[in-house]
């Protein structure tokens, strides 16, 4: 299967959920060629979902999936890539968030590209570590 294009995007579509990160990629973050890790991306959206279920279950959370990720488009050192988060599914323990990562390129800032996304579990725990239930919504 073929990875989407930009073009696949076209101008109007918008990103799902709250604006949860915004960060610069940098050149400590890119291989030699200046092309971003995968892996700091999905940190980075790991991050912006965890703020999220945080919010969300008041309280302290940790990360034990991730699934369905997929990355379209390379993202360059002076990329800003911002990341937003949609809360799916608020479980007993557990919060599912879809994290989308778009950028705005350094020269074509009028425009944010989706780079990729992932779906993000985390469960709310307690002190110790232990699950702790989500409280219902204020």
């Amino acid at each position: 299967m073929t990875p989407p294009q930009m073009s696949d995007y076209p101008e109007g579509i918008e990103p799902k959920g709250q604006l949860a990160l915004r960060t610069l990629a940098m050149p400590a973050d890119a291989n030699p060629s200046g092309d971003i890790f995968g892996g700091w991306m999905m940190a980075q959206m790991d991050i912006a979902g965890g703020v999220t279920a945080e919010v969300r279950s008041k309280g302290r959370v940790a990360t034990v999936a991730v699934d369905g990720f997929t990355f379209h488009e390379p993202v360059f050192v002076g990329d800003v890539l911002c990341c937003y988060a949609d809360i799916q599914r608020v479980g007993t323990t557990s919060v599912t968030i879809m994290v989308e990562a778009w950028v705005l390129r350094r020269r074509e800032s009028k425009h944010r590209i989706k780079v990729t996304e992932g779906l993000f579990t985390f469960v709310a725990i307690d002190d110790d570590g232990n699950k702790r239930a989500v409280p219902p919504e204020d």
